[in-house]
């Protein structure tokens, strides 16, 4: 009965301890539940038997089991997506280790030493049994491919307001240069208290129109990539539909930073299989008006601005050479908005607290940033056979110039490659890359036939790249 009550409370501890996933450590730690002493979970500690002949993992979160180790001398190496910290461990020969760690947080490494079997119950796997300590890819190595389709014109649109690094000075106290040492960004875009994300996407939309030179009747199809909508219903591309007397579908698709490269080959899906003669895709955010005016840790940041693009049927040759979309949700709270939804309705005691305002762990998600647009450009390349040398622009989410440069120079990539307006609007969420493209078109840094590398990333975590040949 004592060896049941220390086992039962040493899982409860471990429970307790991982409840809150990396938010709350930085580094889970393997629990030893064998003879040798460990820690409890009150601090003290207590001989647990070896009784079982495995010791079993089970996600905390569905209460169902995950696997068995079912062999001797482990390895295990721990790996949090919020710090990057790395932690190893061993047991000796005979004794058994088992965690309860919040899913995708702890990758354990075995060199060979041991063997899982999964539950039979469903659960999601956090276990890595690759037997090499190599650092592990962030994603799968799986990639697509979709041409006939063509870029038939651009668009963008900033507000007036400019909030620069001076203005920032006043309200923070601190020296304009920090900001923009940190982060390449001199100035951004707030939009007026009447201007709202589909304000701004109907004006981008509408220049892109002249641009592509399209008849907006023969539009059958409007994806609009925001996490910043005017009203929960109706969809923010159902205002620009109506706006814009479209006749056609029209929806949203929320994935942050990376949903306008989700609402790109989305759209492109569409027109690709003879399904839609034009599509209208538009990203935009009014960051702004989530952002916290108090803290100083995100609102230099992110500035409000929208842009769109025309797609319709091309060559051959054109189009999504690879692509590549991803999610990993276990790192959903380094980067999060809680109030509003159905698990956190918007109270009194929320918005006292600030639960309406963008949260951010800014040096977990840059080192995840780093690592994530250096795999991803790796892959697209790997995968279509094409260098660095036949790019000829690389057009990515302007969040931060030094996530860009530490990005490219890992890559060899020559900064003349690169287009970056940062320094002007910030981050602009779903708007910064339509308006990368749409800015170095009109500077004739694209051209037709050019080879373009996309890569869009941020809150879920998730994120898209792709090579599109213009």
């Amino acid at each position: 009965m004592t060896q049941h009550i220390a086992r039962r409370r040493s899982c409860r501890g471990v429970n307790r301890a991982s409840r809150n996933g990396f938010r709350r450590s930085a580094t889970p730690a393997a629990r030893p539940v064998g003879d040798e002493p460990g820690p409890g979970p009150d601090g003290d500690r207590r001989r647990l038997p070896a009784r079982r002949a495995a010791a079993a993992l089970t996600d905390h979160r569905t209460r169902t089991g995950i696997a068995r180790v079912r062999r001797t001398n482990p390895a295990f190496r721990s790996w949090s997506p919020r710090s990057e910290d790395t932690s190893l461990s061993a047991t000796p020969p005979g004794r058994y280790t088992s965690a309860a760690i919040a899913t995708a947080v702890l990758r354990l490494i075995s060199q060979g030493a041991f063997g899982l079997t999964p539950s039979t119950v469903t659960a999601v796997p956090i276990l890595d049994t690759a037997s090499t300590t190599k650092q592990q890819h962030l994603f799968s190595r799986r990639t697509n491919s979709l041409l006939g389709v063509r870029v038939a014109g651009c668009g963008s649109f900033v507000p007036e307001q400019v909030v620069t690094n001076a203005d920032l000075q006043t309200r923070f106290g601190f020296d304009p240069e920090w900001i923009r040492q940190r982060t390449g960004i001199l100035e951004r875009r707030h939009a007026p208290p009447e201007m709202a994300t589909s304000d701004m996407c109907i004006e981008a939309a509408r220049r892109a129109l002249r641009s592509a030179n399209v008849d907006p009747q023969d539009i059958d199809l409007l994806v609009c990539g925001t996490f910043t909508p005017d009203f929960q219903c109706p969809s923010t591309a159902c205002l620009i539909q109506d706006r814009l007397s479209l006749d056609c579908a029209a929806f949203d698709l929320a994935a942050a930073c990376a949903g306008f490269m989700y609402a790109m080959v989305t759209a492109a899906q569409y027109v690709a299989t003879g399904n839609a003669r034009a599509a209208l895709v538009v990203g935009g955010d009014c960051m702004s008006r989530i952002i916290n005016p108090a803290d100083q840790r995100t609102y230099p940041l992110f500035g409000d601005g929208a842009g769109a693009v025309v797609l319709t049927a091309g060559d051959p040759h054109q189009g999504l050479l690879c692509y590549q979309m991803g999610a990993d949700g276990s790192g959903g709270p380094l980067l999060d908005r809680m109030a509003g939804g159905t698990r956190s309705p918007l109270t009194h005691a929320g918005l006292d607290a600030g639960d309406q305002f963008l949260r951010m762990d800014g040096r977990s998600v840059f080192k995840w940033a780093v690592r994530l647009v250096t795999d991803t450009i790796d892959l697209m390349l790997e995968s279509s056979g094409l260098t660095v040398q036949d790019v000829s622009l690389f057009a990515l989410h302007q969040a931060n110039i030094r996530i860009i440069d530490a990005a490219m120079e890992q890559l060899g990539i020559p900064p003349e490659k690169v287009y970056s307006n940062v320094h002007r609007y910030g981050n602009t969420s779903g708007g910064s890359i339509p308006l990368v493209l749409d800015e170095a078109l009109r500077e004739g840094r694209i051209e037709r036939g050019d080879t373009l590398l996309m890569c869009g990333f941020g809150a879920g975590l998730a994120w898209g790249t792709s090579l599109f040949r213009w």
